[in-house]
């Protein structure tokens, strides 16, 4: 058989990968805090049919190598980590971040403790998330829409766990740029829950995507940096009653989708042709 069918093959498969890339990431153009993803592709092996010489004093030049390529295989598929556009909703509970970090929230399975059952428990896991679309549950604690303990530092306690008001006596709601969440009764009387607590990461590329907008630590990702939002550690700050869209650019994706279809096409092309070439071999029987 022709090493072109099979260099065309390899185009085709990493071809319909880079579509898959495009078409998640435009399925998730209006997902809160969605990172999009970018495909890039690789030259495959080398065959070679003759080696590379050197010149020979007195004698002749050198001469180059000949190889003929194999195809190509996919490289690598990247998270790209730019900041999205905001959205302002002026829901209280609604947070961006604005620069580096992400929201901390516990995994399932997490222990509690400490004064007031609300310390994050030794040991007990952490995911991460950029959709900042929080609310309170019935026992007054901050969470996910899926149900996850947002953590941060709890005021009475000092320690990381989850934020928790009284919704007994709570009136209202207060986040401030540097995350701190303040909880005012119906007379007035302000008090401090604690502070939204953001992780950074050496590689924030790097991290593990595990669907319902969570990220989890990975073997590249590097371990995380926790801090209080527009703290010294360079952590971004916190914009309350508004969210962070997708970063996913429509116009960049639809010029991509027609390279992944030209790309398809091409390498359609090269087996049609490559079986008319086999067609006109088969006939010089006739």
């Amino acid at each position: 058989m022709m090493r072109s069918m099979f260099s065309a093959v390899s185009g085709l498969r990493n071809h319909q990968t880079m579509m898959d890339t495009i078409a998640s990431n435009i399925s998730n153009v209006n997902t809160f805090g969605y990172k999009s993803e970018r495909t890039t592709f690789k030259d495959a092996l080398y065959q070679n049919l003759q080696g590379s010489s050197a010149p020979v004093a007195g004698g002749v030049g050198g001469t180059n190598g000949r190889q003929i390529g194999l195809g190509m295989n996919l490289n690598s598929v990247d998270q790209v980590m730019t900041q999205g556009t905001t959205q302002s909703t002026g829901v209280v509970t609604d947070m961006m971040i604005n620069g580096d970090g992400f929201f901390r929230v516990a995994s399932a399975g997490a222990t509690w403790g400490g004064a007031g059952g609300n310390d994050l428990g030794a040991g007990s896991g952490e995911l991460y998330t950029r959709a900042g679309n929080f609310s309170f549950d019935s026992a007054g604690h901050l969470v996910t829409t899926g149900g996850n303990y947002v953590i941060g530092t709890v005021a009475a306690t000092g320690n990381a766990g989850r934020l928790q008001v009284n919704p007994a006596t709570t009136a209202a709601i207060n986040v401030d740029a540097s995350g701190v969440v303040t909880a005012v009764d119906a007379a007035g009387v302000a008090t401090t829950i604690g502070t939204v607590s953001l992780a950074k990461f050496a590689n924030q590329a790097g991290l593990e995507r595990i669907g319902g907008n969570m990220y989890r630590e990975s073997n590249n990702s590097g371990a995380p940096v926790n801090g209080a939002p527009g703290g010294a550690g360079g952590h971004g700050t916190v914009t309350p009653g508004a969210l962070e869209m997708s970063n996913v650019d429509l116009a960049l994706e639809f010029t991509q989708m027609i390279v992944a279809q030209r790309g398809f096409q091409a390498n359609s092309r090269a087996i049609s042709t490559s079986d008319d070439m086999l067609q006109e071999l088969v006939n010089l029987k006739r």
